[in-house]
């Protein structure tokens, strides 16, 4: 398949750089698959496609405030993105302006009031941006990066260093129900659950059943390829505990529809599943879905609107059909639907 054919024009004022004032707020595109047809609804009134004994496949991984910001020796400002510790204090990043620095430079990383907080040193680049940090204390990773850390938002919405925006961010881009911290970028199709809501739908007989899979900053790398097929996709760490497992299983054996919440729960659900079951399992993932792959656990789909040439908007196509996803996002954009992280959601059925 060639990327371009994931190619679709948005006009930048839908990308959405702000949340609604209520999560469930947003608009909800209904699609059905098998007809084609659409219906423009509000999230918060889910509930009326949904029926008793569907399960709702959730991601409770939590974001870290995973964005920070440093300054060198000379006094030139550096923004990084913390991926993962690869060893005590040793922190692997994607460093802005990473080609003017040099290893064993020291560099002075800033708390959120933009003072100094502790030194770090370059250890190594590994080219593309990413470089290891020494990080000079004794803290532990999340305790240093609440000190330090701003919300992680894609690059596509607009933010500085305003300590007020990211503490409004902080709540906006983590689910209410996020559990296990190691994300980097939100399972955005989540964020449109309140508790409340949730509550009601536990109240009509939809079920409810969590995995775990830490979204990567390789979730938002663009496929540069002229060949979909040629596309290394990102690894991403997951788990399924037993209990969880048994709740989608039951729930399918029953009749009811195994529904993913966002591409991250597709992407696991597909990882784990067999015969038409789940088990419990822990490990990484690379699985990359797209036009032609054969699903064998997900039903349906409940999903944000995806940046274009991405592998998010193949893995949607390849459940969809991607003339069915083009004509459903032209719709989105003729109704003036908000795109991306922050925007509106569509339910794939």
């Amino acid at each position: 398949m060639k990327t371009e054919e994931l190619d679709y024009c948005l006009p930048a004022e839908l990308i959405a750089q702000q949340p609604l004032p209520g999560r469930s707020d947003s608009k909800l595109l209904v699609f059905e698959r098998s007809g084609g047809g659409f219906a423009d609804s509000t999230f918060g009134k889910i509930g009326e496609f949904l029926v008793n004994g569907d399960c709702l496949v959730l991601n409770d991984t939590k974001v870290l405030l995973a964005r920070f910001f440093g300054e060198r020796g000379s006094g030139g400002r550096l923004e990084a993105l913390f991926l993962a510790e690869s060893a005590a204090g040793v922190w692997d990043v994607m460093l802005k302006g990473a080609r003017k620095v040099r290893a064993g430079e020291i560099i002075y990383l800033k708390d959120r009031s933009k003072k100094n907080f502790c030194e770090a040193e370059i250890l190594d680049k590994a080219g593309e941006g990413r470089c290891r940090l020494g990080i000079k204390t004794d803290a532990n990773v999340e305790a240093v990066l609440e000190k330090i850390g701003f919300p992680p938002l894609p690059p596509y919405i607009k933010r500085g260093g305003d300590t007020d925006q990211a503490e409004a961010d902080k709540l906006r881009y983590q689910t209410v129900y996020a559990r296990h911290s190691g994300a980097v970028a939100a399972p955005t199709a989540g964020l449109h659950f309140t508790e409340r809501l949730m509550g009601q739908l536990k109240q009509a007989g939809v079920g409810f059943a969590y995995i775990t899979l830490h979204t990567g900053a390789g979730t938002f790398k663009p496929v540069t390829a002229d060949d979909l097929d040629e596309h290394e996709i990102h690894r991403e760490q997951f788990s399924i505990d037993e209990r969880n497992a048994q709740i989608i299983n039951a729930a399918k054996e029953k009749g009811g529809r195994i529904i993913a919440v966002g591409t991250t729960s597709a992407r696991t659900l597909e990882t784990i599943a067999a015969d038409s079951r789940v088990k419990a399992a822990a490990g990484t993932t690379n699985l990359f879905i797209k036009p032609g792959y054969k699903f064998r656990i997900i039903d349906a789909m409940i999903t944000n609107f995806h940046l274009p040439r991405s592998t998010l908007l193949a893995l949607v196509a390849a459940f969809a059909g991607l003339e069915n996803v083009k004509a459903a996002y032209q719709h989105a954009i003729e109704q003036r639907y908000r795109f991306y992280s922050y925007g509106d959601a569509m339910l794939i059925i």
